[in-house]
């Protein structure tokens, strides 16, 4: 991997909110930080992550996703240009492709509301909840070509109360999340 700076070019795909943008986007502002955000990749024009992005100086690129080899061929396209090595999946609301996963060169990490391999893909607290689990929390791991299947860099456990619902319990696995992803992108750039 060639990095100019020191180091590796990120895309940050997001769907929404991008509060875990916001917490790469901080994390990448810090000295020793191993990351560079030159892109956020989007598939809703709508998500208040853009906004973000604009504030930070971050490069967009919204694809709309209904054509999704065509919408995927122009992002592999966007992300050759910009030299990306490193893309990071922040509450991306669609399913890359075997082939997507295949040609990008570099790592594609994702950050899961759940104890992988529990609870994969929607409505995770819900489920955590309906099964009286005693833990919950988030896992960031490799992107494969099965869902919340890859290699699991690190996981960050949260106690569940009784009392808990979807919202509290939802905003608790939040704040781990922005600590924990750029714990594990650390971690997994320090071994590549």
């Amino acid at each position: 991997m060639e990095k100019s700076t020191g180091k590796t070019n990120t895309a940050v795909f997001i769907s929404g909110r991008g509060s875990n943008l916001k917490s790469l986007i901080n994390f990448s502002k810090n000295k020793k930080s191993p990351i560079k955000i030159k892109l956020v990749v989007s598939n809703n024009s709508k998500a208040k992550g853009l906004k973000l992005s604009k504030k930070n100086k971050i490069e967009n690129f919204l694809i709309n996703f209904k054509n999704k080899s065509y919408a995927e061929s122009k992002v592999l396209k966007v992300l050759k240009n910009k030299k990306i090595e490193l893309i990071c999946l922040a509450g991306f609301m669609k399913i890359l492709s075997k082939a997507f996963i295949k040609k990008f060169k570099g790592e594609i990490l994702n950050i899961h509301p759940s104890l992988l391999p529990k609870y994969k893909g929607l409505n995770t607290h819900l489920r955590v909840i309906r099964n009286k689990e005693k833990f919950s929390g988030c896992t960031v791991h490799l992107v494969n070509s099965r869902l919340d299947s890859g290699k699991i860099i690190l996981q960050k456990k949260i106690k569940v109360f009784k009392n808990d619902n979807v919202t509290n319990l939802s905003k608790r696995v939040l704040k781990a999340e922005h600590k924990l992803y750029p714990r594990a992108i650390s971690k997994l750039l320090s071994f590549s």
